[in-house]
Order: C-alpha cells, then structure tokens, then sequence
C-alpha cells in the first residue's frame, strides 16, 4: 500500500482515475487532478507547504516533488510529466512539460508550456523558462525552439503513455 498521510490534520486528495504505486509516497498538503500516475518509490512531500497537481500528470519512478517551508509551493499544469529520479521543488511548471529523468528544477523557476526540460538538466533558483523550447546543461540554457513534432512526438507521447501504462494496474472487473 502506498504510504498517504496528514500532515497538521492536511489530507492528500486525489481526482479521479489516478495510480498510486504501492511504495509510493504522498503527505499534506497534495491536490491531485483527474488521469493521474504516482509511480513506485515516487515522494510527494506536501508538509511544508502546498503542491498542486493538475490533469493528466505522470511523476514518474523515484522523483521527489517537496517545497520550501513557508516560502515555495509546487505548483504542475496539466499533461506534464516528470522523469525517474528528477527532483521538483518549489517551482511552478505550465502545461505540456517534460522534465526529464534526473533533471533538477528548483525553487522559485517557472516553466513555459510547451516546454523540455532535458535529462540531467539543473534549472536553478528563480529561473524562468520561455514556453516554447528546450533546456538543458548545468546550469541549464536554452539550446532551442521547440517543434511541433517535439511537442506531440514526446510531450504529448509520453503523457499518454503513462495513462495506458497506469491502466495495467487496476483491478479487473
């Protein structure tokens, strides 16, 4: 069973039709959109402040999602996904995102919509993101302009997979 706790009373709260790996970690202060995916040893630390979470969101295997006490709150638009092992804190990031595996986005960045952040990218504090491209590097920069092909080949791929894929887990009716 996943581990879901309150924190000061704070309940996570879930949509509708959404995954929660059974080693998965979700505390506080947690609203979750509808078509949702929480993925094994997946922590969503909302004990310090707030993380809201919209629709059709994959966090995928190993991230960390957690904010900065009484200054930052996580904030994720719809159709985003986060890559294995990122870690996302305090930060805002739009619609139709990846992150990608290992990559890093930290406090106070906002991520265009329509946006990649590349695979071990570090994001750092208070960076702003244009929509519209791609990110990557330590720190990260942006190296270019996003595709259209980009944008329905993998942001658009990616997010809809992991709704199929969290589709084998459920019961049989």
């Amino acid at each position: 069973m996943p581990v879901i706790l309150p924190v000061k009373g704070v309940f996570p709260k879930f949509g509708k039709n959404c995954f929660i790996a059974p080693n998965a970690t979700v505390v506080g202060d947690v609203v979750m959109g509808d078509d949702c995916s929480v993925w094994f040893n997946t922590v969503i630390r909302g004990d310090v402040n707030s993380i809201r979470i919209g629709n059709k969101v994959n966090i995928q295997d190993g991230a960390v999602l957690h904010c900065t006490y009484e200054k930052t709150k996580v904030h994720l638009g719809n159709n985003v996904s986060i890559g294995h092992n990122a870690i996302v804190h305090g930060c805002k990031v739009h619609d139709n995102v990846l992150i990608g595996m290992g990559a890093i986005v930290m406090d106070n960045c906002e991520i265009g919509s329509n946006t990649i952040i590349a695979a071990g990218a570090v994001v750092t504090e208070g960076t702003i993101v244009p929509s519209g491209c791609i990110f990557a590097g330590v720190p990260a920069k942006k190296i270019k302009d996003i595709s259209e092909e980009l944008i329905s080949g993998e942001i658009n791929r990616i997010a809809n997979n992991y709704l199929m894929y969290s589709g084998w887990f459920k019961p049989e009716e």
